[in-house]
């Protein structure tokens, strides 16, 4: 199974304003960056369930026919969802995977803040993929927390974008 975090980040790194929202990601120009590769090698989505209530706001559901799994210890209310295909699941993330794994989940896509630090706190992220956008919040909602321990990264490759997004992809070392 793969586990894979496309994030995309202001400089001073942060994934969020401190009430959630994300308008700076557009400074980056918003021009095609590698997401609609990325998302067609994806069969499971796996969020937080404040990522899937910010989701739950967009004018249309994002992720098509694909399977997307909320996170929470509470009970998530999936009846706004429109036509998209998501369950509630609970767990730690190695059981979370174990879960899916067993469903026949091959790639997994991990988004939203907490979500990620816990999947990269547990070892279970492959594939790193962070796009910084040229831009200072200052405050916000950051990508990485604490750890217990260092995670080592082997990079993969940078590519710049001309709108000033600069995207850096890693593998996590062994």
């Amino acid at each position: 199974m793969t586990v894979s975090v496309f994030v995309g980040t202001s400089v001073d790194g942060f994934i969020a304003r401190p009430n959630g929202t994300f308008d700076f990601l557009d400074e980056g120009g918003g021009e095609p960056h590698g997401y609609e590769e990325f998302i067609a090698t994806v069969d499971t989505i796996v969020m937080g369930r404040n990522t899937f209530e910010i989701v739950l706001a967009f004018p249309e559901w994002p992720y098509g026919k694909k399977r997307v799994v909320v996170l929470s210890s509470k009970p998530v209310d999936l009846s706004a969802v429109r036509g998209g295909v998501v369950e509630h699941m609970g767990g730690t993330p190695a059981e979370i995977v174990a879960k899916l794994a067993a469903t026949g989940a091959h790639h997994l896509y991990v988004d939203g803040g907490i979500t990620i630090q816990r999947f990269l706190e547990a070892g279970l992220v492959n594939r790193l993929i962070v796009s910084r956008v040229p831009v200072l919040i200052g405050q916000g909602i950051p990508l990485f927390g604490p750890l217990t321990h260092d995670l080592r990264l082997h990079h993969v490759a940078t590519r710049h974008y001309p709108g000033g997004l600069v995207q850096s992809e890693y593998t996590i070392a062994s």
